[in-house]
């Protein structure tokens, strides 16, 4: 028995050894240039015009999630198997430097959020009606005056400033509350998209080539 638990022991030191000389090649080859995060981009900007778009309706309810028992984790995991498994959580981050996420925690984002989806209520009525699109660059305009009476065509104009200030703010704050205000376009641009790809059905948006279409 206490053959065989120490050959045991002897692979677990193995393992971490070679997971230790793996690490630490990662981390040699690590890159301190930070390039823009796509993926995160798209994450952030779903959440936001998700939220924005849908602020009249009701939060849905969640499900409650069935947490792991970590008691159980640590009494079944022998003591080389969670060296192993502190280690590479360490290092993994450091390999990982190169790799940045996008942050919408800051009180100005907040704050910016609120103020549009607080408007949207009075903005929906001109994206049902087609009066008011989404453009190719991630802001409204106004598509159409047809119907629309001169109190309206007022109320409209003031609608679509008041929201694009807000969006160009949101587009900067983004970028500058992560510490790179040159990502500013690339969140623009993919804003861009998810607003046009969040829209509901029959609203106007406007395609690549500046042509004004209906969803």
């Amino acid at each position: 028995m206490t053959t065989n638990r120490l050959s045991l022991n002897k692979y677990y030191f193995h393992q971490l050894l070679s997971a230790m000389l793996i690490s630490l090649t990662l981390i040699s080859c690590v890159t301190i240039n930070i390039y823009f995060p796509a993926a995160a981009a798209e994450k952030i900007a779903e959440e936001i015009v998700d939220d924005v778009l849908h602020s009249q309706e009701p939060a849905p309810i969640e499900e409650k999630k069935t947490e792991t028992n970590q008691s159980h984790l640590n009494n079944t995991t022998s003591f080389p198997e969670k060296t192993l498994i502190a280690f590479i959580n360490f290092v993994i981050p450091a390999a990982q430097a190169g790799q940045a996420n996008i942050s919408i925690d800051s009180p100005k984002i907040r704050s910016i959020r609120k103020s549009m989806e607080k408007r949207q209520s009075k903005l929906l009525k001109y994206y049902q009606s087609g009066a008011v699109g989404f453009t190719n660059n991630g802001l409204i305009a106004s598509v159409s005056n047809s119907g629309l009476s001169v109190k309206q065509k007022s109320s409209v104009n003031k609608l679509i400033k008041a929201e694009n200030n807000d969006r160009r703010a949101l587009y900067s704050e983004i970028a500058n509350a992560n510490g790179h205000p040159e990502w500013k376009a690339d969140i623009q641009k993919t804003f861009s998209k998810t607003w046009i790809n969040k829209i509901s059905s029959g609203w106007m948006y406007q395609t690549n080539n500046g042509k004004w279409t209906r969803k």
